[in-house]
């Protein structure tokens, strides 16, 4: 819910006010917020731990290790790409000298 003061937000049964960056859309803040509490609750159901720290933690883990993942997948794709479009100008710049010349 934004308001005045910010963003409030209730993570794992915790209220938090947030004020977002100048320009932050408070929907994306409240979904994350939600992408939080849901991780740390099925991390919670998993480990059956009551420490929310502790919870908090391996959610902070689970993220990061996610984070990670897709940065190397986003990098490999953006090799795959970077190669594709050199190839391709290439090819391109083959054509054309050869339709030039």
């Amino acid at each position: 819910m934004a308001d005045s003061s910010g963003i409030r937000v209730v993570i794992y049964d915790q209220v938090y006010h947030i004020r977002p960056a100048e320009g932050a859309d408070p929907r994306q803040v409240e979904r994350l917020a939600g992408y939080v509490d849901s991780r740390m609750r099925a991390i919670s159901a998993q480990t059956r731990d009551v420490d929310s720290l502790r919870v908090a933690v391996l959610t902070a883990l689970h993220i990061a290790d996610e984070y990670d993942s897709l940065k190397a997948r986003f990098e490999a794709l953006k090799s795959a790409v970077d190669r594709k479009s050199a190839e391709f100008a290439r090819l391109l710049d083959s054509e054309i000298r050869r339709a030039i010349g």
